[in-house]
């Protein structure tokens, strides 16, 4: 179910909603726009949200399928990271209604995935479900800081 989620969240949706913009409602907006609305809002926005909520609730998922723990004592600074992207989806979904919070929401998702992906990389006997994370964190960065230099220069 994870990897499905992370699949749909992160490359899907966001496709599916930029093909609909521009071939359904016919929209005027850039194509780089459109990127940077629809993976912001998929891919911060309900992506992170969704994960903080589940690190918040049940930290125990992050800390033994993603990370290895198999002890309680990470569990509350798991808690803590799902506050924070409970807090960076929050951002990203309001990106909906004001698209001058895109670019702000695309920085921070953008280096948040590069950052961790880039960390995923540096551990050895990664498990498949944080191979995965590895690889989509690694894509929506890329995907992410194209959409910001493009804004930006």
């Amino acid at each position: 179910m994870y990897i499905l989620t992370v699949v749909l969240l992160a490359f899907v949706f966001p496709v599916i909603s930029i093909l609909t913009d521009v071939f359904l409602f016919k929209s005027a907006s850039s194509t780089m726009y459109l990127v940077g609305k629809w993976f912001v809002f998929w891919g911060v926005g309900i992506r992170f949200f969704t994960a903080g909520l589940r690190q918040s609730i049940t930290p125990r998922f992050t800390a033994e399928k993603i990370f290895g723990f198999k002890t309680d004592e990470p569990l509350v600074f798991v808690q803590e990271l799902g506050f924070a992207n409970i807090s960076s989806g929050l951002l990203g979904i309001l990106t909906i209604f004001d698209g001058n919070w895109i670019l702000p929401s695309a920085i921070i998702g953008g280096s948040f995935y590069g950052l961790a992906g880039i960390k995923h990389l540096t551990r050895s006997g990664r498990s498949s479900t944080e191979n995965v994370t590895t690889y989509s964190d690694l894509l929506m960065s890329i995907i992410l800081l194209v959409y910001v230099a493009r804004s930006i220069i």
